[in-house]
């Protein structure tokens, strides 16, 4: 379970978390959905403590975080896939997995073949730098990196966004198996609905910092998507 109560959040002067309670069941699956600037990523930068609490809770499994920093919570088995990637352009895919393993909390320092397994395409460019990869092989390398800790929970920020259709849909698999068969408690950013529909449970809607709808994904309605979506 993952539980965050009373979240206030400033980024300077301006508040951008506004008494946020948010739930996430263990082994659900869950996309947090709203327009550009209301707050979805700056939600996860506090989840994965990046950027630090005005003042709240955040709690996995009755584990209060809310100080911890975020390597710590890397080892607990919190990984997270940012906004834009961050791979390191300069390291090879290799490289770029193995900063990866420095997170374990069981120090395995072999590359899980479950990796390849999952993206055979990073297996075929282990000497290639990341910054010559396409788009969509540096998402994947970026979910991968996530994955060698072996995570509990997997946090992703617009996994799709810039990425060309077929990497999409090869995202869309990896996650819903992740989730139903490998059991890993999903928290995803997402614009794009379908998507969002087609791999998620439930959803959170957010607005001006605060989570205004949630439900199971057969509930958001063309009503809340026209209220708080549409442009």
């Amino acid at each position: 379970m993952i539980a965050l109560h009373g979240i206030n959040q400033h980024y300077g002067g301006t508040q951008i978390l506004w008494d946020l309670d948010l739930e996430i069941r263990e082994g659900s699956c869950v996309c947090v959905i709203g327009r550009n600037g209301v707050g979805k990523t700056t939600l996860l930068k506090c989840l994965m403590g990046l950027l630090p609490l005005s003042s709240g809770k955040i709690s996995v499994s009755d584990i209060d975080f809310s100080e911890e920093p975020a390597d710590k919570r890397a080892r607990e088995g919190i990984g997270y896939v940012p906004q834009g990637r961050e791979i390191f352009p300069l390291l090879t895919v290799e490289e770029n997995l193995r900063i990866g393993l420095g997170a374990r909390a069981d120090n395995v320092s072999v590359i899980p073949e479950k990796i390849f397994e999952l993206f055979p395409v990073l297996h075929e460019m282990l000497m290639r730098r990341g910054g010559d990869l396409s788009g969509g092989q540096q998402q994947q390398l970026a979910i991968a990196r996530a994955l060698v800790i072996d995570p509990k929970i997997l946090i992703l920020d617009e996994p799709n966004e810039g990425i060309q259709p077929n990497i999409v849909a090869e995202i869309g698999r990896v996650i819903t198996y992740l989730n139903k068969t490998e059991g890993i408690t999903v928290l995803l950013v997402e614009q794009k609905i379908a998507f969002a529909r087609k791999v998620s449970k439930e959803f959170r809607l957010m607005e001006k910092g605060r989570i205004v709808a949630s439900g199971l994904m057969n509930e958001l309605s063309d009503g809340l998507i026209s209220k708080h979506l549409a442009v």
